[in-house]
């Protein structure tokens, strides 16, 4: 059990799982960059949380609400919780909002996760299932909490934790997400994520502005 001063951001198992690197930039160095898809998600996330509470029949939907989990030692806010009327109780099924569309890998589905293990601590219910709506499909992916996502999600608090308190900001490695990412220009993975030398980097460019 984590103790309140060692809360982490839960936003920080998205970016651990997306790039180790990308992870200790924000989160040791302080550093952030946007571009297009960043800016877009902000955005996209403020209209989320300033709609006002809702009451339909049965379903109770609230937004911003602060969330935290001292077994996973993370704390943030929800985009939005719809909470389902079961039996004589409200089972709180959270909802995460993304610019884009669905991913091959559990980037969303362990932030996701991991804001149902902070409302299942929080409230003492069980949640078997929440969702992702992703804007690019304007469709929602309903996610199972199953045991292995869980466990996977567990697993990527602990790294990040260990992360954090390493204080040590890993070193690029180049592949083709590089591109797309926002800390491209602090990053700079091409030049020091490559096996080649920085020399031989620059006498490629040279090489290619002379042909």
């Amino acid at each position: 059990m984590y103790s309140d001063e060692k809360l982490l951001p839960l936003s920080g198992l998205q970016h651990i799982l997306y790039c180790v690197r990308q992870c200790a930039l924000i989160h040791i160095e302080q550093q952030w960059a946007d571009n297009f898809f960043t800016a877009k998600g902000i955005v996209m996330h403020e209209k989320v949380h300033n709609e006002k509470i809702e009451r339909k029949k049965d379903i109770v939907i609230e937004r911003d609400i602060y969330i935290r989990s001292h077994a996973l030692g993370l704390v943030g806010k929800s985009d939005v919780v719809e909470f389902h009327k079961s039996g004589a109780r409200l089972l709180p099924f959270p909802v995460e909002y993304k610019i884009g569309k669905p991913k091959e890998d559990n980037t969303d589905k362990v932030q996701l996760c991991a804001q149902c293990i902070c409302l299942e601590e929080m409230t003492g219910c069980n949640i078997p299932r929440g969702a992702i709506f992703y804007g690019k499909t304007r469709s929602r992916l309903n996610v199972e909490f199953d045991k292995e996502l869980r466990a996977q999600t567990t697993k990527l608090a602990g790294e990040f934790h260990e992360l954090i308190e390493s204080g040590v900001t890993p070193k690029p490695e180049y592949s083709k997400k590089c591109s797309n990412c926002s800390f491209n220009e602090i990053c700079l993975p091409e030049i020091f994520g490559r096996k080649s030398t920085v020399k031989q980097y620059l006498r490629d460019i040279v090489n290619e502005e002379t042909v």
